[in-house]
């Protein structure tokens, strides 16, 4: 009996916060990018627990039925509340502003944003902030330093005891680097977010920001012993999802919306080509992020759930008895998270709370925003060729429930963001995005293919 060797393949494992989700992916050859496995198991943290425990299991599931031994074991977490970032900048509508757009481009939390001197109020609410990575800003290159070093002085003095990624001034980054340093900080240089007034360089320090993750934070999450979970990690989940949206817009697919609706949180990505007339004009503050994530931590269909319903009653998409009924389901479902629903009513209104998040979520990430200066430009979202839905209250659904939800996409022309005209639908079915992220550049070709070939069209 002649045995079929199985390809050469990667494990890619993105443990969240609920559950792990493993995927083998043949990376060689004319299998390059074929889905040979999938699993998920419930993330194993807290309590005593070893966020290895559940890992190691979803992994052995689909070693087991992909077959041999796996090339590499790649995993990218949001367990233990993901990667909480505090910035500290000079200006808010500039410096800071763009510091927390990296942030979240960063797959970061932005749990605190200060802009000027830090004073002693200041501080005290950084601290209260508990983030896990400072990221400091201040000043275009060449330059005011004044705040900057200011800055830098205070925290290196009593500023919290956690790792500083330094992206302001590149005139002042080195002397920052050494106050820094000099009081045992662990510090990390790399080129200024904001060069120019109006021209945003988020790159350097999101990669810088990746690698503190890695290196600094994640082995300090208590989630386990010892440092092969920190070995294992390659970057916080939304950073490789972005990435992985990246990679498929540069495909040649075209720019590609993602829409993740979970039980906490709704986030969206957007991979968009830079319209170099749209940028001219917003350069007097700071440019479009051509790529970037936001994050909406009030909307979700189990712990955000009452969230949705406030908000939509903010946007004016729902009131009286309807807004009635939504509060009471989202109360159901923030109460007992683990709520599956059972009938018909149960999965209509599922979607409904998962429609109205989605909805909020786009406006926020695309329309224009006022500031205390003007207005913020917003994403012109009107060339998205490829819309991506994420999320179990997506893949779970039949496909009249599916266009249901996602018909804001294409017809929210009252929220203030330039809809999508004709795009593609699909849904992430098999949980692929993260996986293709976490493929990488060595990779690159297997990650393309395997989004081809695993997300699925809306009929």
């Amino acid at each position: 009996m002649t045995l079929v060797r199985p390809p050469r393949y990667v494990v890619c494992v993105d443990t969240g916060s609920t559950f792990t989700k493993a995927a083998a992916v043949a990376v060689d050859g004319a299998d390059a990018g074929r889905l040979l496995a999938t699993a998920a198991v419930p993330t194993t943290v807290g309590h005593g627990l070893d966020v290895l425990t559940g890992l190691d299991d979803a992994v052995a599931r689909v070693v087991g039925e992909a077959g041999g031994e796996p090339a590499d074991v790649r995993v990218c977490s949001s367990a233990g509340g993901g990667l909480r970032l505090a910035v500290v900048g000079y200006e808010r509508v500039v410096t800071a502003e763009a510091g927390a757009r990296v942030g979240l481009s960063a797959g970061a939390k932005v749990v605190h944003v200060s802009s000027g001197p830090l004073d002693r109020e200041g501080m005290a609410a950084l601290s209260l902030a508990r983030p896990d990575v400072v990221l400091l800003v201040g000043g275009t290159d060449g330059g005011d330093d004044a705040v900057l070093l200011h800055n830098a002085a205070r925290l290196a003095v009593s500023g919290p005891r956690v790792p500083y990624v330094v992206a302001g001034n590149i005139d002042a980054r080195d002397e920052v680097v050494v106050l820094l340093g000099a009081r045992k900080r662990t510090v990390v240089g790399t080129a200024n977010v904001l060069p120019r007034i109006g021209v945003l360089d988020p790159l350097p320090a999101r990669a810088a920001i990746r690698d503190v993750f890695v290196r600094h934070v994640i082995g300090g999450k208590g989630l386990t012993k010892g440092p092969r979970f920190a070995r294992l990690v390659r970057g916080a989940t939304p950073d490789l999802v972005l990435s992985g949206a990246e990679r498929y817009a540069d495909s040649g697919v075209g720019d590609v919306l993602l829409v993740d609706v979970g039980g906490a949180t709704t986030d969206v990505y957007s991979a968009l080509t830079p319209d170099a007339e749209e940028a001219e004009l917003h350069r007097e503050v700071v440019e479009v992020m051509w790529r970037g994530r936001t994050v909406e931590g009030d909307l979700g269909m189990r712990w955000s759930a009452t969230g949705v319903a406030d908000a939509a009653l903010a946007e004016r998409l729902v009131e009286g008895r309807e807004h009635d009924a939504i509060v009471a389901a989202a109360r159901i479902r923030h109460d007992e998270p683990s709520w599956l629903p059972r009938t018909s009513r149960d999965r209509e209104m599922d979607a409904r709370i998962a429609r109205l998040a989605l909805t909020v979520a786009l406006r926020r990430h695309a329309r224009p925003t006022d500031t205390v200066d003007g207005r913020t430009p917003g994403r012109d979202l009107s060339h998205v060729r490829v819309v991506v839905a994420s999320g179990g209250v997506f893949r779970h659904a039949e496909p009249p429930l599916l266009r249901q939800m996602l018909a804001p996409v294409t017809s929210d022309h009252a929220g203030g963001w330039k809809v999508p005209a004709a795009p593609r639908l699909t849904v992430d079915q098999r949980y692929v995005m993260a996986a293709a992220g976490l493929l990488g550049d060595d990779h690159g070709d297997a990650a393309s293919a395997l989004l081809d070939g695993a997300l699925v069209d809306i009929p």
